[in-house]
């Protein structure tokens, strides 16, 4: 036992040997300072208030240490960090101090700026809105967009209130519908233009375009013109030509599908000028009837 303490005496020798070489190292470099702009991070906001309005996100800092662990110093390790626990609605003031960078070993912090920041918050509200798809490009010729619809039809969106409160709706990517002859579906994101309000969960949306043909316009002539309520009336002219405004295979229709007609209900004998009226077959509207009124005599 008594030659105990001379155990392993060739590894105490060195590790002497190393701790003396890096002490001469450290030694022999300078303490410098140097400045920095690094990132500014915020932790423990409250769940209920949301940050508002232009908010720092660097910080200048003076920072003193060796030459060599300055120089070793890689984008990030240093970090300032604001506790938000204390916040509460409205401007608020807060204190930083060199306490509040995250440094590496061997590195202090001697100064930071601005030593205040002046930060809003605002309670956290939500708010149902609708999805409105967005669409790009032109349909073929003689085709038109028709409905647009979107699932979901609705997302939920989180924020600070003022801003949730202003927005009417979220948004989708475009979809485009060049050249299309029919119906265009696609899975597209969504997203929201303020900034500062976001999705409550990330979603994305099918967006149906139904393109159809476009509407033609066409005339048809020599519609009777009768009394709508019957009895005995006399009609000047007799017959009326109407305007209509259908799709492409609606112009088939023929004069006995359409009805043209004068209300004489409750009128007595005399001389009128009396509105015609049309019904034209079903996804077919009136632009017009010429001419619009005929001379009725009831006898």
């Amino acid at each position: 036992m008594a030659h105990s303490g001379f155990r392993h005496i060739g590894l105490k020798f060195l590790s002497i040997a190393l701790a003396a070489l890096i002490w001469l190292l450290v030694s022999g470099e300078q303490i410098v300072e140097r400045a920095l702009r690094i990132p500014l991070e915020f932790t423990n906001l409250p769940a209920q208030l949301e940050l508002v309005g232009e908010t720092p996100t660097v910080v200048d800092v003076r920072v003193r240490g060796s030459s060599g662990a300055l120089s070793r110093v890689a984008a990030g390790e240093l970090v300032a960090v604001l506790d938000l626990r204390m916040a509460r609605p409205g401007q608020r003031l807060f204190h930083l101090t060199g306490a509040d960078v995250r440094a590496p070993f061997g590195i202090e912090v001697v100064q930071i700026a601005p030593s205040n920041v002046s930060i809003a918050f605002e309670p956290a509200a939500t708010k149902v809105v609708p999805v409105v798809p967005g669409v790009e490009g032109e349909p073929a010729a003689g085709y038109i967009v028709g409905t647009i619809t979107a699932d979901p039809p609705t997302v939920v969106v989180v924020g600070a209130a003022s801003a949730v409160a202003r927005l009417t709706a979220a948004m989708t990517e475009p979809l485009s519908v060049a050249g299309a002859t029919g119906p265009v579906t696609e899975s597209v994101n969504i997203g929201v233009a303020d900034p500062s309000v976001r999705l409550q969960s990330p979603a994305g949306a099918q967006v149906t375009v139904n393109v159809t043909a476009a509407p033609v316009e066409w005339a048809i002539a020599g519609i009777t013109v009768r009394a709508a309520a019957g009895g005995s009336a006399q009609i000047s002219p007799t017959r009326v030509t109407v305007f209509v405004r259908g799709p492409r295979d609606s112009r088939a229709s023929t004069i006995e599908d359409f009805e043209a007609s004068v209300d004489i209900e409750g009128l007595r004998a005399g001389l009128f000028q009396l509105p015609v009226r049309v019904t034209p077959p079903a996804r077919v509207g009136v632009i017009r009837v010429e001419p619009p009124v005929v001379r009725v005599r009831i006898r």
